[in-house]
């Protein structure tokens, strides 16, 4: 199991050998149009980015990874556990159309549909099962992972599609690593509630504060329900500031990176 980076040119972007078999990508700041602050593969319609810089950043990547921008289907982000099925109908919602709906995962079952979700820190997690041909995309920030979504979408996976577990695949995204992502107490609280003592070995004092490994967590989420094969990649988004945007580092005067996971037309590959 790992990560392995892509290059197109300017164009750099992660993939992880577990979701072989669908195309979806973790992306970079490489590659793209943007300028200024949002320099370059912006992929947040609402960072004050120009319409047609997102559309070809969306083009380039598309271009690399195997989708158009017209297959993308958003989430609308507000850090909850809800997790909604999507289809063909609902292409185009956040770049195209607006996304009516707040979700924090998403699932389908259906080729051509773009699963997109968003991150400069929070912690993003694609899902694929290979045997019920479905996937799934989620977004944890540390209010999702305490409200355990990546464990939620895993059973709308199994709820829309008859999913087992231990047939689904995942991947945990670049996010700010346990080494940057400091915070008071209300963080490991939140965790210790939803996940019991098993969480102390993603949390590490630091006088009166705290540092909170969120990969961690979150896969010990998903190998709670059940899933035997997780990815996870070791790039910390705050570490690196000039390959990933990181609210921790620069706030709201930045870019957003995206998880993208569909399902190719076509019979898949293993």
């Amino acid at each position: 199991m790992s990560f392995y980076v892509n290059h197109r040119e300017a164009l750099e972007y992660l993939t992880s050998d577990l979701l072989r078999g669908t195309a979806h990508c973790f992306s970079t700041r490489f590659g793209g149009v943007s300028e200024g602050a949002l320099e370059s593969l912006n992929l947040g319609v609402h960072r004050g980015d120009r319409p047609q810089n997102v559309w070809e950043n969306y083009r380039r990547l598309g271009e690399a990874v195997g989708f158009t921008p017209k297959q993308t289907v958003f989430t609308k982000q507000v850090h909850s556990a809800v997790v909604r099925r999507v289809g063909r109908e609902e292409c185009g919602r956040g770049l195209v159309l607006p996304v009516e709906e707040a979700r924090d995962g998403l699932v389908t079952n259906e080729q051509g549909v773009a699963l997109t979700i968003f991150s400069a820190d929070c912690t993003p997690v694609l899902l694929y099962d290979p045997v019920a041909r479905a996937i799934g995309a989620a977004h944890a920030g540390w209010r999702g992972t305490a409200a355990g979504i990546a464990a939620r979408a895993v059973e709308a996976m199994q709820r829309e599609f008859g999913s087992k577990p231990e047939n689904i695949r995942a991947a945990i995204g670049p996010c700010i690593g346990a080494c940057c992502f400091e915070t008071d107490a209300d963080v490991p609280e939140a965790m210790l509630a939803a996940l019991g003592e098993e969480a102390r070995r993603a949390i590490r004092p630091a006088g009166n504060k705290f540092y909170v490994n969120l990969k961690e967590l979150n896969a010990l989420w998903l190998e709670r329900a059940g899933l035997h094969r997780i990815d996870i990649s070791c790039d910390c988004t705050a570490c690196q500031p000039q390959r990933f945007w990181s609210h921790r580092r620069v706030g709201n005067a930045r870019g957003s990176l995206a998880a993208v996971i569909m399902l190719p037309e076509g019979e898949a590959q293993e």
